[in-house]
């Protein structure tokens, strides 16, 4: 029978690798700041997983993200912070706060109230954090680290608790005509700074009507990604069945290339 291993085994792998008496030189070197991308990295192969409906990939790739908090955890023990049981307590602590009417005596009718309950415990959380600031913001917590994406789409909905926002998703059309023709101005002024900048707020207004649509818009950039990926690898092996690559092609040969492939997939 195979061998079962529980969380303390992970906890007392990673302590291994990271002993300075014969640990692994890469994993000694490494840093909360250096880590970061990995967990970031593995957390977006998890989704991957889930969004090809590999699931049994997806075992493997919880493994890999659960080994990035256990490496974080014990670098901070190390920095004498926390340990991994800290981590497993503040969440336990925080998910039983959070759910009154499963752990309390609270009741919810449905998911959405259930949902309306949760954001204002985070907002009474987020509160208490910030009552120390002299100038407390909606827009307090929602961390620089997400992806762009993501993040411009929490920040849309903070501000759309104040009605800071577009009635409809007409309104977010119109938006993102405006903002492509100031980009198209500003590269006709071949102004690299301002193209950046418009480029920018194309993207959030772009962000905006996904979220008016009730689409996650880096769900739909990812699927964008598959589908780009998949016409490109079968253009590629349109041009190697004639022993060609794709390098011999011109322009134009290029884009009858693509669109046979678009017909086809």
């Amino acid at each position: 029978m195979a061998k079962k291993f529980e969380i303390a085994a992970l906890v007392e792998l990673m302590a291994r690798l990271r002993d300075p008496n014969g640990g692994c030189p890469w994993d000694l070197e490494q840093n909360f700041a250096s880590v970061a991308p990995y967990t970031i990295e593995e957390a977006y192969e998890v989704a991957d997983a889930i969004e090809r409906g590999e699931l049994d990939e997806l075992k493997g790739e919880l493994g890999d993200l659960l080994f990035q908090v256990v490496f974080h955890a014990r670098m901070a023990e190390e920095e004498g912070l926390f340990n991994f049981d800290d981590v497993v307590e503040a969440v336990v602590t925080k998910m039983t706060r959070r759910h009154p009417h499963v752990f309390g005596d609270e009741c919810v009718a449905d998911v959405a109230e259930q949902s309306e309950a949760w954001e204002r415990l985070k907002r009474e959380e987020q509160a208490t954090k910030i009552s120390a600031k002299l100038q407390p913001s909606l827009l307090d917590g929602v961390t620089r680290a997400l992806p762009a994406i993501s993040r411009a789409e929490k920040l849309q909905r903070r501000a759309a608790r104040v009605n800071f926002d577009w009635p409809d998703s007409e309104g977010v059309v119109a938006k993102i005509e405006e903002e492509l023709v100031e980009l198209q101005e500003a590269m006709v002024a071949g102004d690299h700074d301002l193209m950046i900048e418009e480029l920018g707020d194309l993207l959030f207004s772009c962000t905006n009507l996904a979220r008016h649509l009730n689409i996650d818009g880096e769900q739909a950039l990812r699927r964008s990604n598959g589908k780009f990926e998949a016409r490109f690898r079968a253009m590629e092996l349109l041009v190697q069945s004639e022993s060609r690559s794709l390098d011999d092609c011109s322009v134009l040969e290029l884009d009858q290339l693509w669109q046979k492939v678009k017909r086809e997939g």
